[in-house]
């Protein structure tokens, strides 16, 4: 199943964790630790609806307290001299809906994948040309076939978050994290890389 399809079927908790992830992975472009996004993670681990009430139902009630803490911790200068990659994770963050619930936070899901991937094309030491090509994005219907080694490895992780989240529910938040953490870690190399490079 592609990832258009998996966001297309996923439901709230699933939307909500395949959007965190993405934005937990670009988290070292804001210079954030490797922490800041917990609360939220949290909130998406209570499971206190009733038996028979719709998936998601009771997901994230403390969603809202969580952003405004996660927000106040990343909250940067200006965004004016910042580069695309930058401007696209904080936009990410910015457009998190305030309520863990409704169509938004599909809108959201889908609007994280598109900019995630855009921000590894960005970094990828080899994907020359999506930087001569800005506005482009990455094709999400596809396997990674024809993806610089950054983008594919991305694509796979944001797949493999909501194949767990739809196969386990809460159980799949533990190993969605855990992929999540991979990929910031490697994300956190390039972002140190880029930074001596320009030093």
């Amino acid at each position: 199943m592609s990832l258009v399809e998996l966001i297309a079927r996923a439901d709230v908790r699933g939307l909500a964790a395949s959007g965190l992830a993405c934005l937990d992975r670009c988290v070292p472009l804001l210079d954030g630790d490797d922490e800041v996004l917990r609360p939220l993670w949290a909130t998406l681990a209570d499971d206190t609806g009733e038996a028979g009430d719709e998936v998601g139902d009771e997901v994230g009630r403390d969603w809202a307290q969580g952003l405004t803490q996660v927000r106040d911790k990343l909250a940067g200068p200006d965004a004016a001299g910042e580069d695309e990659a930058v401007s696209l994770a904080r936009r990410m963050l910015a457009s998190a809906p305030a309520e863990c619930s409704g169509p938004a936070m599909r809108t959201w899901a889908d609007a994280c994948s598109v900019a995630a991937l855009r921000i590894h094309r960005l970094l990828d030491p080899a994907a020359e040309a999506a930087r001569a090509t800005p506005g482009t994005d990455v094709p999400r219907e596809a396997g990674t076939d024809g993806l610089s080694p950054l983008v594919a490895a991305e694509l796979r992780r944001q797949t493999g978050v909501l194949e767990l989240l739809a196969a386990h529910g809460p159980a799949g938040l533990r190993p969605a994290l855990e992929v999540s953490t991979e990929g910031r870690r490697v994300l956190r190399a390039v972002v140190s890389r880029r930074a001596r490079g320009r030093g």
